[in-house]
């Protein structure tokens, strides 16, 4: 996988997603993110006409529920065309197995399986949130290396994780595994996530990609911020 920025387009109706794809650039060149609101909103048939376009897409889903269930839903997802998907990393070994198996057996190409990432702690989970709230005792970074190790030996293809945590998860995981950050930002302006960095610094980290949205798709200049995003992190 190459390094991509990712651009979510954290959307609910057409007409903007329209607007917003039109100022990114050719859709060969544009990888994007297509969250719940996008999807709950317009469908799957949305993200398949999308995909032949040419778009490359994150479908980020998070599913979570009973393995059989993400089974199914699984298998669905990987005939859409899309290039990842997401699940929680809390469904457990089990759930995240049967994730995987539902996007082998659904892809309609055996070449082009979706990757299967698996969501730690969201950016916007803070220490005292993980400790008050999901009364978790272990700190953030145990947290996070734990719910990844689980991620990898449950064939998962990667983890949704801060770029803060990628050169732990690198040295506890190992290279051969997707690190894909979202918290990107080009300054201090963290809006309501928690955990921040800059592309430069996700890099320099380990991060295999990353996922910026409001500072790309709220610019005056979409393409031109999109095209600085990718320049400073490749």
């Amino acid at each position: 996988m190459t390094q991509p920025v990712i651009v979510a387009l954290d959307l609910d109706n057409e007409k903007d997603l329209e607007t917003i794809l039109a100022k990114l650039g050719k859709p060969q060149d544009v990888f994007i993110k297509i969250g719940m609101e996008l999807f709950f909103n317009a469908g799957p048939n949305l993200v398949s006409d999308l995909a032949k376009k040419g778009y490359k897409i994150f479908l980020d889903l998070k599913m979570n529920d009973i393995p059989n269930t993400v089974y199914n839903g699984a298998r669905q997802l990987a005939r859409l065309g899309i290039k990842l998907t997401t699940v929680h990393a809390l469904g457990g070994s089990e759930m995240i197995k049967a994730a995987k198996q539902g996007l082998i057996d659904g892809s309609l190409d055996a070449r082009q399986v979706p990757k299967l990432l698996v969501v730690t702690e969201l950016t916007s989970i803070s220490p005292s949130i993980l400790k008050n709230e999901q009364n978790c005792n272990l700190s953030m970074k145990q947290q996070v290396i734990s719910l990844a190790k689980l991620a990898k030996n449950s064939n998962a293809d990667g983890v949704i994780c801060s770029a803060l945590e990628v050169r732990d998860l690198r040295q506890a995981i190992g290279d051969n595994f997707l690190y894909i950050t979202p918290g990107i930002r080009m300054d201090s302006n963290t809006g309501d996530q928690m955990r921040v960095t800059t592309p430069t610094q996700a890099k320099e980290w380990g991060a295999s990609a990353i996922v910026v949205g409001r500072p790309i798709i709220q610019a005056d200049n979409p393409e031109k911020m999109y095209q600085k995003f990718k320049k400073e992190f490749n």
